[in-house]
């Protein structure tokens, strides 16, 4: 981006938590149902998005969401076992998938029983290209019909952290990066992610106040200013992220 996030963004400013969470499953909702055929949405980790997956684990969203047809996969996962507690895909299955009438075939997690970070990105990657039918990304069929992505306080999406070599990555759809801690990960790159009719951010908590203003100021020194979704954007965050924002 060249200055700030891209023209056409639609950002709402909600009041708490909760708020972003009901209006963000309302949103998906009406987006499901009004998509024909399959349905691709790929999941955000950590604790923002909680609330989210609550939301569709209990009526009325469990009830009307169009479960035989939508696919889920992850923007990124730790490389840890899929019990582990750190584990994105954990959590989404212990928030609502194991509670959703969704078909096992529909859920795409990334596999991290391989051999290493760098397998598993790149298993990730075939598995992505066997649903997708193809093994590159157009303008004209998005890899996905919804990504979901959190806001890091250092900037960072999904698992593109600042100065991570995978920021340079163009023609990969995954790769493997580690954390500060120096936990593996992988992650979806920058085509993969913007390869989305839809890229929403969910941002709460007055901790993301600033990296957001910075976000939507252009500072280039985050990965998140560098995102250039071939569809829309939105940005759901709540009163506390919103307020350093003019």
């Amino acid at each position: 981006m060249s200055e700030g996030v891209e023209p056409g963004y639609t950002l709402e400013v909600l009041g708490d938590p909760k708020t972003v969470a009901t209006r963000a499953a309302q949103w998906l909702l009406s987006l499901a149902l009004e998509t024909e055929g399959a349905f691709a949405l790929a999941l955000a980790g950590g604790a923002t998005p909680r609330a989210l997956y609550e939301r569709f684990a209990a009526p009325p969203f469990r009830d009307q969401f169009p479960w035989p047809r939508a696919h889920m996969f992850w923007g990124d996962e730790r490389f840890v076992a899929p019990d582990d507690p750190r584990s994105n895909f954990r959590m989404a299955r212990d928030t609502f998938l194991a509670r959703a009438p969704i078909p096992a075939q529909n859920i795409h997690p990334v596999d991290t029983r391989a051999q290493s970070a760098e397998a598993a990105a790149l298993a990730y990657q075939h598995d992505l290209m066997a649903f997708h039918g193809a093994a590159h990304l157009t303008l004209a069929r998005p890899l996905f019909d919804v990504t979901l992505l959190g806001l890091g306080v250092d900037g960072h999406i999904a698992s593109l952290f600042p100065g991570d070599a995978a920021l340079g990555e163009r023609h990969g759809w995954t790769a493997a990066t580690k954390d500060a801690s120096g936990l593996a990960r992988i992650t979806l790159t920058y085509p993969a992610i913007e390869s989305s009719r839809r890229v929403a951010f969910l941002i709460t908590g007055a901790e993301k106040s600033a990296v957001l203003a910075r976000l939507l100021q252009g500072d280039r020194a985050l990965p998140a200013a560098h995102l250039r979704p071939v569809g829309e954007l939105f940005l759901f965050v709540d009163a506390d992220a919103a307020q350093a924002l003019d």
